[in-house]
């Protein structure tokens, strides 16, 4: 699977009694779709995994999945603390047609994580899981980082294909290319323009075999209105390496100019046009330009998603079109004055 670009990871609308709101998932992953974003994240950290029922989980992955345009690339968050709980999520996902699952580290018993049990239990979801699989390492809310020497003996595995690094290092992130330069090359399929080609996009191309008959040609009796037969999409392949990409909005540039593939990104579920700015200037080779966008959103990432968190990035989502709400107890909404301070950030970042 091809995940490159600029992905949002999005936020879980609620009621103000905590109850999952649909119809503004609905309504925010409809919005997503219609950017040049080349996908959406849908249960990781941004979208408060860990504060949903295992029913109110496959409910979110359905409603966004429906949801979606069929063009974008769909990741699901997973992560569970046992590797049999991860891979019944890893099959729900598969159920809605996602694309890869992310996938974090179980922490809970943190001081029996040796890296035997981590190598283990990645290795142990990849060979049974239905879709690919994406490291993801988020030190700052699970009290573990994946060693770069341990991505680069997982990215060896033929179903783990990528890591989403928010460690915000970019150091990290080099090291990470470099030593994983020589992994395992895939053949994916793309389309002529060497953009993704999803799950729900082939679920739309007819089954080989299937009979068209047009109205004119049937003989005698009465005639059957029937729907004209899609055409298949084109696609062509792709040599792709094991996949890199940030989750530090304030380091997109330089981690592209490192050999990432992209961003997954919190601040992309309020600011996608500003995150897309930065990775389209590069691909354009427009350094300079780039870097202007990339200090744009600098500051105000690293406040709004590193430093207020998931309400400082609901209340960013409300003030920027989307719906935001409130974060689950016991994440506690942000006051008026933070509120005024997000608005300020983000004055020239409004899509």
């Amino acid at each position: 699977m091809l995940i490159e670009g600029i992905f949002a990871a999005v936020t879980t609308p609620f009621y103000p009694d905590e109850r999952v709101y649909f119809r503004k998932l609905e309504a925010n992953i409809a919005r997503y779709s219609r950017s040049l974003l080349s996908g959406m994240v849908v249960l990781g950290s941004t979208g408060e995994a860990p504060a949903l029922n295992d029913l109110e989980t496959n409910d979110v992955l359905r409603v966004a999945a429906e949801a979606a345009a069929p063009e974008k690339v769909l990741i699901a968050g997973v992560g569970r603390e046992s590797a049999k709980a991860t891979l019944e999520a890893t099959e729900a996902a598969a159920k809605f047609k996602y694309d890869a699952v992310l996938v974090r580290t179980p922490t809970y018993y943190s001081s029996q994580m040796s890296p035997a049990a981590v190598i283990t239990y990645y290795k142990t979801v990849a060979d049974r899981s239905p879709l690919p699989v994406v490291l993801y390492n988020i030190p700052r809310c699970v009290p573990y980082n994946i060693p770069v020497e341990m991505v680069a003996e997982l990215a060896q595995h033929s179903n783990i294909i990528a890591i989403k690094d928010s460690s915000g290092n970019l150091e990290r992130i080099q090291k990470t290319v470099e030593l994983t330069r020589n992994a395992l090359r895939r053949t994916v399929t793309v389309t002529p323009v060497f953009e993704a080609v999803t799950a729900r996009m082939l679920s739309q191309v007819p089954e080989t075999g299937a009979t068209f008959v047009p109205a004119g040609d049937l003989a005698d009796g009465a005639a059957i209105a029937v729907t004209a037969p899609k055409a298949a999409i084109k696609t062509r392949t792709k040599e792709v390496g094991f996949q890199v990409l940030t989750g530090s909005a304030s380091i997109i540039l330089p981690s592209l100019e490192a050999g990432a593939a992209g961003a997954i990104l919190g601040f992309a579920a309020c600011a996608p046009q500003a995150c897309q700015e930065v990775y389209f200037a590069w691909k354009d080779h427009d350094l300079k330009l780039a870097e202007e966008k990339q200090q744009r959103i600098a500051q105000p990432s690293q406040r709004i998603t590193a430093e207020l968190g998931i309400s400082g990035v609901k209340y960013a989502c409300d003030f920027n079109g989307y719906y935001g709400g409130y974060a689950r107890q016991p994440l506690l909404p942000i006051d008026a004055t933070t509120k005024s301070e997000i608005e300020n950030l983000l004055a020239g970042i409004r899509n």
